[in-house]
């Protein structure tokens, strides 16, 4: 399998969406490439399926690696394993959804499918990068799309939201260079990941380093207290930059912060485990009580994503491999979840006009499919066995009741606690968007989905029921690579 062409179908698909000559082949140009590039992330799944097989001790897969600059020992170097596979497919079904929801774009829709692509071309070259280098270069072109999308076409505050925004993954990548370039010199002058995960960096050069990665690419995933930047950008970003900003862009910060700060760290990762963990705790409940208090469907998604967000840190905090496991699932379930969340409110804006739930009421009788959606990613993310999100929270409270001191049990309880919440806030908002009599009367002349918005959410839902359902596949996938991180920790 290789790789390359998982860069080189999104970028052939930006650029044929610059030379398209009209706004209908810019919406097919960018449709067929994205499926492509779904079809081609399938294809690694089962190739990889059937790899593993055969090269089980293999840490990544499908390696490529090619000299960039040598006096640096910078590569170019791509290679994935079971993390990558499941951020790839994840992306790569986000994009497809994205794209279908922002068919109907009328302002410089050109221009906003390419950075559309452009993003998600950041986000695959980050999860296939081996190079600490490569990475990072990756992770910036991811961050320009999301300035772009939101200061241009985003709405309210946008351009307020979007520096927001850049300044803030600014500061956090300025942190995560810093601590790349003290893992390069730590590292006797190397970027490759494999080799510095073969090293014993000194613990006290790790005490220094990991919190700067940690913190860096914690600020990509909200974590407490620099989470602020998340219900500014949501709320301000047009539907296919929310999708991608929660589905996707956080994760690329839970990624750094496991693969990269976690499993390169070892030592620093012990060190300040319990801070994660205490931090992660206020993020969750945080986040769930915020999220009761407000009466806009785009920031009460935006707040709980801080809050689903937080059961991922809280997982790497653990340092058990069922935690991580559950971390991980969390990843990819709040990825398809928030994107189709996002991609319901959207819909429901189009026809409203409004993301205030208190002017809406009854519009399941107009707009069923849209309403019944609504309720499924509801469900979802309050836990509700069958969907994705109960075995990514299961998994990880499992895992954290490995532990048996109090400081463990209570973070668990605390954190267990927020779902509670979480059911008050989404019941509550569902119930009085979509049930009782239409508070206003031009709302029933509305319509419900049109096909491109019925595709996107049945292929959303799918992935979602088919993790909920059948979640062997992805544990699978996941379960080696928190193994391997437990053994650089030195724990079961």
């Amino acid at each position: 399998m290789n790789l390359i062409f998982l860069l080189v179908i999104p970028l052939l698909t930006a650029i044929g969406v610059l030379v398209s000559r009209n706004k209908s082949q810019v919406r097919w140009i960018a449709l067929v490439g994205s499926v492509v590039q779904l079809g081609f992330a399938v294809a690694l799944l089962m190739a990889f399926r059937e790899a593993r097989l055969t090269d089980g001790m293999a840490p990544v897969l499908f390696e490529q690696n090619h000299a960039l600059f040598e006096p640096l020992h910078i590569h170019f170097h791509l290679g994935v394993d079971g993390l990558s596979v499941a951020m790839i497919l994840l992306t790569s079904f986000v994009l497809v959804a994205g794209v279908l929801v922002s068919w109907n774009i009328e302002k410089m829709t050109k221009e906003f499918y390419f950075q559309l692509v452009l993003l998600a071309l950041g986000a695959f070259g980050f999860f296939m990068s081996l190079d600490l280098f490569v990475l990072f270069f990756f992770l910036e072109i991811s961050v320009i799309p999301k300035y772009l999308l939101i200061g241009i076409w985003g709405s309210g505050k946008n351009v307020y939201s979007a520096n927001k925004l850049a300044l803030m993954l600014m500061a956090g990548s300025a942190l995560i260079l810093v601590g790349i370039l003290g893992l390069y010199f730590a590292s006797g002058r190397s970027f490759d990941i494999l080799t510095i995960g073969n090293l014993n960096i000194p613990g006290h050069l790790q005490h220094i380093i990991f919190p700067l990665l940690f913190v860096g690419f914690g600020i990509f995933t909200a974590l407490f207290p620099f989470h602020t930047w998340v219900p500014d950008g949501h709320s301000s970003a047009p539907t296919a930059g929310s999708m991608f900003l929660a589905g996707i862009s956080m994760k690329l910060g839970g990624y750094g912060c496991l693969r990269i700060a976690t499993f390169l760290l070892p030592l620093g990762a012990r060190e300040y485990a319990n801070w994660i963990i205490i931090l992660s705790a206020i993020a969750i409940l945080y986040g769930a009580f915020v999220t009761m208090m407000q009466k806009d469907l785009k920031y009460m998604n935006a707040y709980s994503s801080i809050s689903h967000v937080g059961f991922s840190l809280l997982g790497i905090g653990m340092l058990t491999a069922t935690a991580m496991t559950g971390s991980m699932l969390q990843m990819v379930s709040h990825g398809l979840m928030t994107a189709l969340f996002f991609a319901v409110i959207g819909m429901i804006y189009d026809r409203t006009h409004t993301r205030m739930v208190g002017e809406m009421g009854g519009i399941m009788k107009v707009m069923p499919f849209i309403t019944t959606i609504l309720f499924i990613v509801g469900l979802c993310s309050l836990g509700l066995p069958g969907f994705s999100g109960f075995v990514a929270e299961m998994t990880l409270f499992i895992g954290s009741w490995q532990h048996t001191d109090a400081f463990h049990r209570i973070a668990t309880v605390m954190a267990t606690l927020s779902i509670v919440v979480t059911a008050v806030y989404i019941l509550r908002a569902i119930g009085s968007t979509a049930m009782g009599p239409l508070k206003n009367e031009k709302f029933s002349e509305l319509k419900d989905a049109a096909w491109n918005e019925k595709l996107a959410a049945f292929l959303l839902v799918g992935g979602i029921v088919a993790i909920g359902v059948a979640p062997e596949w992805l544990n699978d996938l996941l379960r080696p690579v928190a193994d391997l991180i437990m053994k650089r920790l030195g724990g079961n």
